[in-house]
């Protein structure tokens, strides 16, 4: 594995997910009470025995670098090492142009160690994955490139790049982000074949890909667009089939689960999956942890108990340090440091670090970023047309609560 070079790609703006992004990178958002979205993709390096992994940012990146800083050093350990390499300009005064050109922008990242191999990966996906697997499949294929693909609905095909294969899985046609009409999968006219945005590499054929399109005026420098549907045709591109990809402690039904979270409405599903009885994405599962700063937090708290003032949690997950007062939380995502105060309602909503919600407030089907102050008697997620003069709403009805605001 020390032949094996990680690099992820936690740079982007995020635009998706504002107001989420408004301040800090997409890789640094908040999920599932505890955790940042790139704490996924470094769990699976780690528990993969990947040690050696460059995390590129550009776009607000202040708090991803102190997450980073704070919860992912290595310690004594030799040839291990997790570096937030910022966006350096060494090509000419230009932030990255695409996710190519920033792998391009660091191959100075390449020199002095014999990397056989290069992984890249997106920083803001949510999945379990042993990348073991893949590399073995690409180094028995010996491949140049392989790429990661799952099956997906037709309907998410517009934001995905969509494969073609033959019969060994090697990549025969490939179309980014098709608008209409993409390419399903044989006798599943219901379901493409779709990137995962995970490539493993042999550093040899990265490298000649990325110089060659580096002097290309009219590439977009991004792997989707240029870099593999040229490469294809000249080299080896194989396809892994993720949906084989076999994590220790996961059940048969939670295999192949992957989520790139491009709206705030599947930011908001997303959450609601985990508080299921049986969420499709486990968070509990010891054999394959999902590593993350831990904050000098005490446990979460539930107090008051009498017929009408009660402090209880129902299906929900509550971080610790969270306090609920005599209040009901129900499918909910509460983050560190939330107070719910007396008599109040939270349901089907998802609660960021630090927030305080006053007494006798109601909140329901909500997202509220970090530091909000919900004054007492607050209702919110009842009546629409109330809602929409005061916040952002999502297409499926979602009500959006911004950073730093005080609501009364």
């Amino acid at each position: 594995m020390s032949k094996i070079l990680s690099m992820v790609l936690a740079g982007g703006e995020g635009t998706p997910l504002n107001p989420l992004t408004e301040t800090r990178a997409k890789a640094s958002v908040p999920f599932g009470g505890s955790y940042r979205l790139i704490d996924f993709i470094l769990s699976n390096c780690i528990n993969s025995n990947l040690m050696r992994i460059f995390v590129l940012t550009q776009f607000k990146s202040h708090s991803l670098l102190r997450h980073l800083r704070q919860g992912w050093r290595f310690s004594g350990v030799a040839n291990a090492f997790i570096d937030p390499v910022p966006a350096q300009m060494r090509t000419g005064k230009r932030w990255y142009e695409g996710n190519a050109d920033a792998i391009y922008q660091n191959l100075n990242l390449l020199e002095g160690d014999e990397y056989d191999m290069v992984c890249i990966f997106s920083g803001e996906h949510i999945y379990y994955m042993d990348i073991n697997q893949m590399i073995d499949y690409h180094r028995k294929e010996k491949a140049a490139l392989t790429v990661a693909a799952l099956k997906v609905p037709v309907k998410e095909a517009r934001n995905l790049g969509v494969i073609e294969v033959n019969d060994d899985w090697q990549m025969v046609g490939f179309q980014e982000k098709p608008k209409r009409k993409p390419k399903t999968i044989p006798g599943d006219p219901k379901h493409v074949l779709a990137s995962m945005g995970n490539y493993v590499f042999n550093t040899e054929s990265l490298v000649s890909a990325l110089n060659a399109d580096a002097k290309d005026p009219k590439s977009c420098h991004d792997f989707g667009n240029d870099i593999i549907p040229k490469l294809y045709g000249k080299e080896k591109v194989c396809v892994y089939d993720f949906s084989r990809n076999e994590v220790p402690g996961m059940e048969e039904k939670r295999k192949g689960y992957w989520k790139n979270l491009n709206s705030l409405d599947m930011y908001w599903e997303a959450h609601m999956d985990l508080v299921k009885r049986e969420p499709k994405f486990n968070l509990y599962n010891l054999k394959w942890p999902v590593m993350t700063h831990k904050p000098s937090t005490p446990p979460a708290k539930f107090v008051h108990s009498g017929e009408s003032r009660t402090g209880h949690a129902i299906n929900s997950v509550v971080a610790s340090g969270s306090i609920i007062s005599g209040s009901v939380v129900e499918e909910s995502v509460l983050g560190h440091w939330v107070r719910v105060n007396s008599f109040s309602r939270i349901t089907e909503s998802v609660i960021l670090d630090n927030v305080e919600i006053g007494r006798g407030a109601r909140i329901r089907k909500a997202i509220i970023d970090k530091k909000v102050k919900i004054a007492p008697g607050v209702v919110i997620g009842e009546d629409p047309e109330v809602d929409r003069q005061r916040f952002q709403i999502t297409e499926n009805g979602v009500i959006i609560v911004p950073k730093g605001s005080y609501v009364e």
